[in-house]
């Protein structure tokens, strides 16, 4: 996730300056122009407690939005207002650490396909011992209040270090499975080639059946299923730590965010068929560069990305409010196709960013190449650019708009302008 983020007293002064502006502040316009026909914003939508990590909707429900956040809560947005209960509240399980840089928690949320019926929804999260967690809950006869009591644990996945979690789930955009990303399990260089070794769930990025079999099923047509010595889960390999992925509803294309070590940070964009059974490469490269070994590594049978940007943002000058006016960035953070209808010109376009410089670019895929890259940031507005954006993830509701989910609490949307 937060390749390593920030001080706890610096985060603490943001939260206060977010939750303290004036509601004509809340919807700020940072305006973005690119090279496109028609203009677009980005516009402020509501704010929610710091640590906010994602946003979600569930399918048939238009009036609210759920957001994640790492201390262990689900809050919701209701036609445009934070709602002051949280629909889900576990951070008495949850691992909260008050380590700077911490990448524990609860970390991933999806709703179930047929969630209007059944009020199933599944979180991701770190316990309190370390270890990786991937459960179901219901809602109550309140649609605005889970039941906290109503977990059934599906997955337990033991952590050997604090970082490199993953944590992202969803479900697939046309097949109904739920897929699960987990980091390679963290420390520094992948000391234990977790991301190469397929008997681990480590580096990996899952394919369960959450209505077939207990605690779950294996979808017969895994790439795995009935190799030996391989895990049946696993549906493609070789990520350090996925931090955010999403398929394109009209395709089914699969795009991930791969955080990378220490010098470049990636995308990968490919078919559902090219990215099952796929290996991404870690620790074997960083993006297009050879990692372990440095020289001469054997690139055969990896999938490489169509996307990569130097790690060149010293992230603590950055929150310090130091000058990295040329820095790219230093955590990459996937986004979405866009397929919403408000900005006809972004259709097909993908839209991610950068946790540590707040940058927001896009790009379209012609023929397996990357095409039309926009850097969205350089656009803002001078009266725009002193508004902290930290991107802990993007986010889509059911119509295909996209939002923005800043880490200090405040939620953005893209919009026509």
């Amino acid at each position: 996730m937060l390749k390593t983020q920030r001080i706890q007293k610096t985060t603490d002064i943001f939260s206060f300056l977010i939750h303290s502006v004036s509601p004509i502040i809340l919807y700020l316009i940072i305006l973005l122009s690119a090279s496109f026909s028609q203009n677009f914003a980005v516009i402020k939508v509501a704010n929610v407690p710091a640590k906010a990590l994602y946003l979600t909707q569930p399918k048939g429900d238009d009036s609210r939005l759920f957001i994640l956040n790492q201390k262990g809560q689900i809050h919701i947005i209701k036609y445009g207002e934070t709602l002051e209960k949280p629909f889900l509240d576990i951070s008495d399980r949850v691992h909260s650490s008050l380590t700077p840089g911490s990448e524990e928690g609860l970390l991933g949320l999806a709703f179930h396909p047929d969630y209007f019926n059944n009020g199933f929804f599944y979180v991701n999260y770190v316990n309190k011992n370390d270890t990786s967690i991937v459960s179901r809950f219901s809602v109550t006869e309140d649609p605005d209040m889970a039941d906290e009591k109503s977990e059934k644990v599906l997955l337990v996945l033991a952590q050997p270090f604090g970082n490199h979690n993953g944590g992202h789930i969803t479900f697939g955009a046309h097949d109904g499975m739920l897929y699960i990303g987990f980091g390679d399990g963290g420390k520094w260089g992948d000391p234990y080639n977790n991301a190469q070794n397929q008997n681990t769930l480590l580096g990996t990025i899952l394919r369960i059946d959450v209505d077939e079999g207990d605690p779950y099923g294996i979808p017969p047509d895994n790439p795995f299923v009935k190799k030996k010595g391989k895990r049946p889960e696993i549906f493609c390999y070789g990520l350090r730590n996925p931090w955010r992925f999403s398929f394109d509803r009209e395709s089914n294309d699969l795009v991930i965010g791969d955080v990378g070590q220490n010098l470049w940070e990636e995308v990968n964009w490919n078919t559902w068929e090219e990215s099952k059974g796929a290996n991404y490469g870690w620790r074997i490269m960083e993006a297009n560069h050879c990692y372990n070994p440095e020289e001469f590594c054997d690139t055969t049978g990896l999938v490489k990305p169509v996307h990569e940007y130097p790690n060149n943002a010293a992230y603590m000058k950055i929150l310090m409010g130091m000058d990295e006016a040329e820095a790219t960035g230093c955590s990459v953070t996937g986004g979405y196709v866009y397929r919403g209808a408000n900005i006809p010109e972004f259709k097909g376009t993908y839209i991610f960013g950068d946790y540590c410089t707040g940058r927001i670019w896009s790009f379209k895929l012609k023929n397996g190449k990357l095409a039309n890259f926009q850097n969205l940031r350089s656009k803002l507005k001078k009266t725009s650019k002193d508004v902290p954006l930290f991107i802990s993830s993007f986010g889509e509701d059911n119509s295909g708009e996209l939002y923005v989910v800043d880490y200090l609490g405040a939620i953005y949307k893209f919009v026509p302008y």
